[in-house]
């Protein structure tokens, strides 16, 4: 038994090693002592649409209080092809969606994404969508509403190849921040080496409107839900795209939750 022993602490300790650091871009703002807990990490789930087809994904990620989720996809959609991708990050003391996209010619990627986080939660959205053929298009909406000392973060990268004329691509991601002591991380990057394509990207970080509740509060409704109303509202679009009513109405559902547990 004894001869084991060294191997297994040799294997140990290069999973340690393998532990990525704040050098790593896409690792700056996430709790690393959590990750901890689930490395090394499972290899991702693949996601292929083929040609012409069309597929619909969802995430509720709703893990336990302390628990640590790190889901990974790497998706491929075909020439012609349409993948449309919902995320509710909303679960855990560190949840983590990455997506990988690699798009053919004349095809669509579209994001839409909430985190709701409070407490000490460390909730994160991490995209890299690439052109790799022309007149393909994507769009990413992503919604954040932070509270207490959460960090919530989204980083999404569009990378546009050569050959990929014609590209159109978005990044909308908003923020909201119910406690000065949350924060809220955006860096929506973009890598052009095509130069007949239409790329835009926007990031604000703010707090609930007080004119607005100040309105509601004087026409009798009570702070909670005056909060929770706008809150709603905030994210209200991220999920109206979603096919089947039955997982729209899951994830609303959850959302809703969340929410009037934060206010």
């Amino acid at each position: 038994m004894d001869e084991f022993e060294p191997q297994g602490i040799e294997n140990k300790a290069m999973n340690m090693l393998d532990l990525p650091t704040r050098r790593d871009e896409s690792w700056r703002y996430s709790d690393l002592s959590a990750l901890q807990s689930v490395w090394p990490l499972p290899a991702p789930v693949r996601i292929d649409v083929a040609a012409g087809e069309a597929a619909h994904h969802h995430l509720l990620q709703d893990a336990a209080d302390g628990a640590t989720a790190v889901h990974d996809y790497v998706v491929t959609v075909a020439d012609g092809a349409r993948c449309d991708f919902h995320v509710l990050n909303i679960g855990g003391q560190l949840g983590r969606v990455t997506i990988d996209v690699t798009l053919g010619r004349g095809s669509h990627f579209e994001l839409g994404g909430a985190i709701l986080g409070s407490g000490d939660q460390t909730l994160e959205i991490v995209t890299s969508v690439t052109h790799a053929q022309p007149d393909a298009t994507s769009g990413q909406t992503i919604r954040s509403i932070l509270s207490e000392r959460a960090t919530g973060s989204y980083l999404g990268r569009i990378a546009v190849a050569r050959d990929a004329q014609r590209t159109d691509a978005f990044q909308s991601v908003k923020a909201m921040l119910l406690d000065r002591t949350a924060t809220a991380n955006a860096k929506p990057e973009l890598e052009i080496y095509a130069d007949d394509v239409k790329c835009a990207h926007g990031a604000t970080v703010g707090e609930l409107d007080k004119a607005a509740l100040f309105y509601m509060a004087s026409r009798g409704m009570d702070p909670a839900t005056a909060k929770t109303l706008l809150l709603r509202s905030f994210v209200a679009g991220v999920f109206d795209s979603v096919a089947d009513e039955a997982v729209k109405d899951r994830l609303e559902a959850a959302a809703i939750a969340k929410l009037e547990a934060m206010v």
